[in-house]
């Protein structure tokens, strides 16, 4: 018998510079800050927290968590094994328009709303060039 899911608990990126991508996913989603390792942090937390490896976890919603960890120097590629990309959801295309606006005004460059048929996506990419996408069903 198959495992039964019902949805995602959480996706983590590997990053290379924390600063920089908490700062992108920060201004452009605002996610609130789930779990964290505390400036002032005791060994004990420092323990409890270590699968953090220096990152940081969001609330995306829904129950659903979206973290950042820290790694070397490498370059992200889609046409590699691992990730091709990571969509979110959005109402409706209303909220895609926004979604575009805010990219435009923090100087993030993105495709054009695309129609696909069933649904909209807007395309861009975070600092380590991994391709993002908003996603927007009809009706």
């Amino acid at each position: 018998m198959p495992i039964a899911t019902s949805g995602y608990a959480h996706v983590r990126l590997t990053v290379t510079d924390i600063e920089q991508s908490r700062a992108f996913y920060e201004q452009v989603f605002g996610w609130p800050v789930a779990i964290e390792m505390p400036a002032d942090a005791d060994d004990a937390t420092r323990e409890q927290l270590s699968f953090l490896f220096g990152g940081v976890l969001y609330h995306v919603g829904n129950g659903s968590l979206f973290g950042l960890r820290p790694v070397g120097s490498d370059t992200f590629d889609e046409d590699r094994v691992g990730l091709d990309h990571v969509s979110f959801a959005v109402a409706n295309k209303e909220a895609l328009d926004s979604a575009a606006q805010l990219l435009d005004e923090l100087g993030i460059a993105h495709e054009e709303i695309k129609d696909i048929g069933e649904a909209y996506i807007l395309e861009f990419r975070d600092p380590d060039n991994v391709a993002l996408e908003l996603f927007a069903p009809k009706g």
